[in-house]
C-alpha cells in the first residue's frame, strides 16, 4: 500500500511540476531575469506550495500518518551558517541550471544532457555534503 501511495504522489508531484512550468529552464531563470524579461507566474506555484505546507504544519501535530511513520518535526527556524551557505548554494544552482533536484529529475525523461549534468552534479553535491558539514562543525571552521 505504501507504494503504492508513493507512487502516485510522485506521479502527481511530477504533473504537477510539468504542468507549472518548473521543469523548463527558461521560465525559472525567466523568473530570476528581474532587469529583463521578468516572469512572475512561478510565485504562484512557490504559493501554491507555501499555502498548504502551512496548513500541513498546523495540523500534524499529534497525529501520525495513516501508512505509519510520523510526520517531521518543525525544522528550528535558528539561521546559522549551515543554512546560509546552504540556500546560497542552492540559490546560485538554481539560478545557473534553472533547475531544482525535483524538476531536474523529472526533465529526465525529455532527453539531452542538460538534466543529466545537473543530476550527476546533484550526486556529487550530495556526497560531498557530509564532510562539508563535519568541517562545519567543527572548531577550525571558525577560525
Amino acid at each position: 500500500m505504501r507504494i503504492l501511495l508513493a507512487l502516485i504522489a510522485g506521479g502527481l508531484f511530477g504533473a504537477g511540476l510539468h504542468l507549472s512550468g518548473m521543469t523548463n529552464t527558461d521560465k525559472v531563470q525567466g523568473f530570476l531575469d528581474f532587469f529583463g524579461s521578468w516572469d512572475p507566474t512561478l510565485m504562484f506555484v512557490m504559493g501554491g506550495a507555501t499555502v498548504p505546507m502551512f496548513v500541513a504544519w498546523r495540523l500534524t501535530p499529534n497525529r501520525a500518518p495513516l501508512v505509519g511513520g510520523s510526520f517531521p518535526v518543525l525544522p528550528d527556524p535558528a539561521l546559522d551558517r549551515k543554512l546560509i551557505l546552504g540556500a546560497v548554494l542552492f540559490g546560485m544552482g538554481w539560478g545557473l541550471a534553472g533547475l531544482c533536484p525535483g524538476p531536474a529529475v523529472a526533465s529526465l525523461s525529455y532527453g539531452g544532457t542538460g538534466g543529466l549534468v545537473f543530476l550527476v552534479s546533484m550526486i556529487a553535491g550530495m556526497l560531498a555534503a557530509p564532510p562539508a558539514k563535519r568541517w562545519l562543525d567543527s572548531p577550525q571552521a571558525l577560525a
